[in-house]
């Protein structure tokens, strides 16, 4: 929005449709994200530790001995395989380690207030404000009349960002936005860096998550970056725990991820630099040149898809891994295996088990002798055109990492080539042991 009114709109109805299963933005509340997780992982059998802190930790080679102190814990040390990082910007893990950052911190204070509201921008939609250098985005939240207000704070109130309050934050890009506060559940100040760690991995310690890269809100990439982290690292210290894989199956986490943080803190500090940008020329862009540009661009379904492919980091790829062999069609070693849908069903559905899989589409009857001849999980699949259209090969194989990327495009579609993978890199087949999931805190 400019001067208080609707100035440009990007739909996502139905956009991403044949992308994914999920072809939607979904905005999930951190405390509940927390509370979902915690339940996964009790029922698992994994306890997690609310108000424990870490004091220190030493790596002593063959394995990681940490400090601890909380309700269960009061300074003893507590023994472990390998150790992640997981904190924030200011990690102790990360410090300790040595690894460093690159980049700075935005001089704005940034805020971020659950509220109870009314108004024309509480319609379950996002919006923003494009006015003057003040940035504001009110995101929709579940129930009725709640939303996420995320906004700037500058001038002199930036220097005292521990005490403010929301009676602090300026009214204008509320106002403009149609905001009408009726209640502040919960407020908090804080500062945003755009920085990544020199490395992610040392030793036996990794870092993941704000530990590794931090970056602005724009375009809402936080989450799903550390939970990408988090994946494409778990399976590989599980193969390693579990003694089915060298320690350099460790070594790809970095170069996989580090990548990929590195052009996405570029990415977010170009557009939140833009949206922020201070002086009448930037004005002008945000509030004239971009409110007429920006409809007639995304007019094109093209550009629609480019858009909803980037935030939903579909397009991330491993591409250049030691991890990642052939091409097969269009799809290469280190691709995100494209989705297909067939009725009511898709081909991601058997993804949900974190193992090895083939793939194979061919005729009905040479995808059963695929799947009897092949070494792992395996699903044959009758050929069609949507197969072509994605950039699938007839006859060729897809070999799958745990974490759903094809490690392995073999055109010629005969299992020795995954034997050939799996003996080259030292690796075994199989799911993960429990030993593996005893052995890492």
């Amino acid at each position: 929005m400019g001067e208080g009114e609707p100035k440009a709109r990007l739909a996502f109805e139905t956009v991403g449709e044949d992308l994914t299963a999920y072809p939607f933005l979904e905005i999930f509340p951190q405390d509940q994200h927390e509370r979902l997780l915690i339940d996964r992982l009790e029922k698992l059998g994994v306890a997690v530790e609310q108000r424990t802190e870490l004091i220190r930790f030493t790596d002593e080679g063959g394995g990681i001995t940490a400090s601890l102190h909380g309700p269960n814990a009061h300074g003893e040390d507590c023994e472990a395989s390998f150790f992640a990082g997981c904190d924030d910007a200011r990690s102790l893990v990360g410090e300790t380690l040595g690894t460093g950052v690159e980049g700075g911190t935005y001089r704005q204070v940034f805020y971020v207030a659950d509220v109870e509201a009314a108004g024309r921008s509480i319609d379950g939609e996002l919006h923003a404000d494009l006015d003057e250098a003040d940035f504001l985005a009110v995101f929709p939240l579940a129930g009725d009349c709640r939303a996420r207000l995320i906004g700037t704070v500058r001038d002199e109130r930036a220097d005292r960002a521990d005490t403010l309050r929301f009676e602090d934050v300026s009214r204008r890009a509320i106002d403009h936005l149609k905001v009408d506060v009726n209640r502040v559940n919960w407020f908090s100040t804080y500062r945003v860096h755009h920085r990544v760690t020199r490395h992610f991995r040392n030793g036996r310690a990794f870092l993941l998550g704000d530990a590794a890269h931090i970056h602005s809100p724009a375009g809402g990439q936080g989450m799903n970056t550390g939970i990408g982290d988090a994946i494409n690292l778990a399976w590989k210290l599980a193969a390693a725990l579990s003694d089915r894989a060298p320690d350099s199956l460790l070594d790809t986490y970095e170069t996989e991820r580090i990548g990929f943080a590195g052009r996405l803190v570029a990415t977010t500090d170009r557009v939140f630099s833009l949206a922020t940008a201070e002086g009448r020329i930037a004005d002008i862009v945000r509030t004239r040149i971009v409110p007429v540009i920006f409809p007639k661009i995304v007019a094109f379904e093209a550009v629609r898809d480019h858009i909803f492919l980037t935030i939903s980091q579909i397009t991330l790829n491993y591409r250049g891994s030691a991890l990642s062999v052939g091409a097969a069609g269009h799809v290469r070693g280190g691709d995100r295996l494209p989705w297909l849908r067939k009725e009511d069903a898709h081909n991601f559905v058997s993804l949900s088990k974190m193992v090895w899989q083939i793939d194979v589409w061919c005729c009905e009857a040479g995808a059963r002798e695929m799947v009897r001849r092949s070494p792992c999980r395996s699903a044959g699949i009758f050929w069609t055109a949507k197969h072509e259209a994605a950039g699938l090969a007839r006859d060729a194989l897809y070999l799958l990492r745990p974490d759903a990327y094809v490690a392995l495009a073999d055109p010629s579609g005969t299992p020795e080539a995954v034997d050939r993978y799996f003996t080259g890199r030292g690796l075994a087949r199989g799911p993960m042991s429990e030993r593996a999931r005893d052995a890492t805190r």
